[in-house]
C-alpha cells in the first residue's frame, strides 16, 4: 500500500492548498477580474483583454475550469465562460474561513504582538 504525505492533512487544508495553486498565476486571477467585470465573455476576446497569447489564456481557463471555478459552453467554434458562482463562493468562504482561523489563533498569546 502506497501513503502519500497527503493524507497527514484534513480534506479542507488540501482544498485550501488546491485552490492556494490555482489562484497562485497573476493571469488567473487576470481573468478572474476580467469575467467579474464583463459577466461572461468568449475566450478570444479573453486574450485581447490581457497581455498573453491566446493558447497561453486557453491552458490558464482549463485551470481555472478543472478547480470549479469558472464553467464555459461551447457554441460553434467559441467558448462562453463566466464565473461558477456557487462554487465560487464556496471557494471564497472556505478560504475566509482558514484566513479567519489563523488570524484569530495568531496573537492570542501576545508571543509577537
Amino acid at each position: 500500500m502506497t501513503y502519500t504525505k497527503a493524507t497527514a492533512f484534513s480534506m479542507e487544508q488540501q482544498e485550501v492548498a488546491r485552490l492556494a495553486k490555482v489562484l497562485s498565476h497573476p493571469a488567473r486571477i487576470a481573468i478572474l477580474q476580467h469575467l467579474a467585470e464583463t459577466k461572461t465573455c468568449i475566450s478570444g476576446d479573453i486574450s485581447n483583454a490581457l497581455p498573453l497569447s491566446r493558447t497561453t489564456v486557453s491552458q490558464h481557463l482549463q485551470e481555472l475550469k478543472s478547480a470549479g471555478l469558472i464553467k464555459g459552453e461551447i457554441d460553434g467554434l467559441t467558448v462562453c465562460y463566466c464565473i461558477d458562482q456557487e462554487r465560487f463562493d464556496a471557494a471564497r468562504q472556505l478560504l475566509e474561513s482558514m484566513l479567519s482561523n489563523i488570524k484569530s489563533t495568531c496573537c492570542s498569546d501576545g508571543c509577537c504582538c
